[in-house]
């Protein structure tokens, strides 16, 4: 190693108490600093509000950190922005003597794991344990002479441009997945992926033919009083028709393919222990995919013949949730008994003669999706809502069911490939994020040399590839 000596942080930093009287009729800044180490805008208050008559204040360029979780990374630089912003007893606050270290390397320096264990191991077997400036400025750091250090915070402005654009542009590959996800399901539903598979067996049955034999089976079951019967639903105009179908296709509304109207869940008071009955998170469904981890325990007996119990083949879809999830379904395969669906979530059952895998596809297209958010209730509230009414009155496109089974084939397999590569983008993400705290923790622990930097960059520029 070069010429790095080992020095105390009371060597370069100097506590600061910048105490100041609150005017009542003044507004204030106040600081808070993240574990990834921002010290960003808390909030703004007037001085009347303020509960105590005098504070702190924090300048641009200062070192500080919170004494609660300063191991964990909050610390940072005060910048331009927050000068004079003001800041709780339980943020010390540092000026740098840039004579010694620069801003950059100290922030970089503290934010290595060795140091951030050494302040782990000042909080270990205790409670909730305050660093205090005593312990913090007692550590030490080894430190490359000024002249070495601007060198490197040079590299880094360098590595960390090309591994922000990396960033950006992995953000964009993720969107324009997303994207693609929607278009496969649009055009699944759109008739457009089987396309040549229908000119490949032109005798299919057409589906409203298909829609006649689901409403005889509906009858009979109706007559043998093992489903109720729903209420007639209204014609659909052509004004209502959101797209075009092929001429095979036809439209229905959601309740013509299900066999009872979707019904509500049921949430209980939930208990922080194991019970025999399970209910679900809303985090079940919120995916898409069903996820049995995401539950909570109810100490309630639910009758074995009550409708909460799943079964094989229903869907949930969340009656409430936020913009962005609201109408969300998922399938649920797994074995009757498990589980109950809380009061957020609707669930129904599809006919025999219609797949489950292509309603629920046809329920996560952009056109359904769309649909639920603008019929949702209370949109400008926190958890907007859709009722029954509005699931049972959605317009669903229908083929034959040998179709519904090739389109599930296709849309499986295209979003399969989907999912490959949204497993290389985080493990690009993963790789970049690793590869800059190899190099950083290189950087300070032994001689950076040209060779190394240049290898470094090699390397980020092999990722982005």
């Amino acid at each position: 190693m070069g010429n790095w000596n080992e020095a105390k942080l009371e060597k370069f930093l100097t506590q600061k108490k910048r105490q100041i009287l609150i005017d009542t009729d003044s507004e204030y800044s106040l600081v808070t600093i993240s574990n990834k180490g921002e010290v960003k805008l808390r909030e703004v208050k007037n001085g009347a509000t303020i509960s105590a008559q005098k504070g702190y204040i924090a300048k641009s360029g200062d070192f500080i950190y919170s004494r609660l979780s300063v191991h964990t990374g909050a610390f940072g630089i005060v910048p331009a922005e927050l000068d004079n912003a003001l800041i709780t007893n339980e943020m010390p606050c540092f000026e740098i003597d840039q004579s010694i270290i620069l801003p950059e390397i100290l922030i970089k320096m503290i934010g290595l794991p060795d140091f951030l264990w050494q302040l782990k191991q000042l909080t270990k077997g205790m409670g909730r344990v305050r660093i205090k400036e005593s312990m913090m400025l007692s550590l030490s750091l080894l430190l490359p002479d000024i002249d070495e250090q601007r060198s490197i915070v040079e590299f880094f402005k360098s590595l960390e441009t090309e591994d922000t654009e990396l960033k950006i542009e992995l953000t964009h590959q993720q969107t324009l997945l997303k994207k693609l996800r929607q278009q496969i399901l649009q055009e699944a539903i759109e008739g457009k992926l089987t396309a040549d598979w229908r000119k490949q067996n032109p005798d299919v049955e057409p589906a409203s033919e298909l829609l006649k034999r689901i409403q005889a089976e509906k009858a009979q079951l109706i007559k043998d009083k093992k489903i109720k019967k729903q209420k007639p639903l209204p014609s659909i105009s052509e004004e209502e028709k959101p797209f075009a179908l092929p001429k095979e296709w036809d439209w229905c509304r959601l309740n013509s393919v299900i066999y009872e109207n979707p019904r509500n869940g049921y949430s209980p008071k939930t208990v922080d222990f194991p019970t025999a009955t399970k209910t679900l998170k809303l985090g079940a469904t919120t995916t898409g995919k069903f996820i049995d981890t995401e539950l909570k325990h109810i100490n309630e007996k639910i009758p074995l013949d009550s409708f909460l119990w799943l079964k094989k083949r229903d869907i949930l879809i969340q009656r409430g949730n936020s913009m962005e999830f609201v109408g969300v379904s998922a399938i649920y395969q797994d074995e009757s008994h498990k589980f109950v669906y809380p009061d957020l979530m609707m669930k129904l059952k599809p006919a025999e003669l219609f797949s489950e895998v292509y309603l629920h596809h046809v329920l996560m297209s952009p056109y359904c999706r769309e649909y639920f958010r603008d019929n949702a209730t209370g949109a400008q509230k926190s958890m907007p809502k859709i009722n029954q009414g509005i699931v049972s009155n959605t317009l669903i496109p229908i083929c034959s069911l040998p179709e519904q089974k090739a389109i599930v084939a296709k849309v499986e397999k295209l979003l399969a490939l989907c999912d490959q590569l949204e497993t290389q983008i985080s493990h690009n993400q993963s790789h970049a994020e690793q590869l800059m705290q190899a190099v950083l923790k290189e950087a300070f622990s032994q001689d950076t040399t040209q060779t190394e930097a240049e290898t470094a960059k090699t390397q980020k520029a092999g990722t982005s590839a």
